[in-house]
């Protein structure tokens, strides 16, 4: 038997899309992390986000952004910010019904991206 993906796990890209959806509505009530997409067009950014995540959570590789580091740069992003962020995801996770064990196995994914993307210890 194969090993389902995250992607797999998760739904597919339905539910992925949905989940990118409401994390950022999270994100963007949460002042603690609002401000690092006051100047960001929030289409865009869920459209690439949902690439991104489809694509690191073993799905299919439409993502045509930047890589973490470069897109991330300059934004002045802390570990506490970081940690948020995946506290975001994990409880939307958690609210659509996905089990423990994988919001886990994707929290593991989102902790690979932390280096390129903290700048602020």
């Amino acid at each position: 038997m194969q090993n389902k993906t995250i992607f797999d796990k998760l739904g597919g890209q339905a539910n992925i899309d949905a989940a990118v959806v409401k994390f950022y509505q999270k994100v963007l009530s949460d002042p603690s992390v609002s401000h690092y997409f006051k100047n960001t067009d929030m289409k865009k950014q869920t459209e690439m986000q949902q690439k991104f995540l489809t694509m690191a959570f073993g799905g299919p590789n439409n993502y045509k952004g930047r890589d973490m580091k470069a897109g991330h740069a300059g934004l002045g992003i802390t570990t506490a910010a970081f940690n948020t962020i995946v506290k975001h995801l994990g409880d939307t996770l958690k609210e659509m019904g996905v089990p423990a064990e994988v919001i886990a196995e994707a929290a593991a994914v989102a902790e690979t991206t932390r280096a390129d993307i903290v700048e602020v210890k």
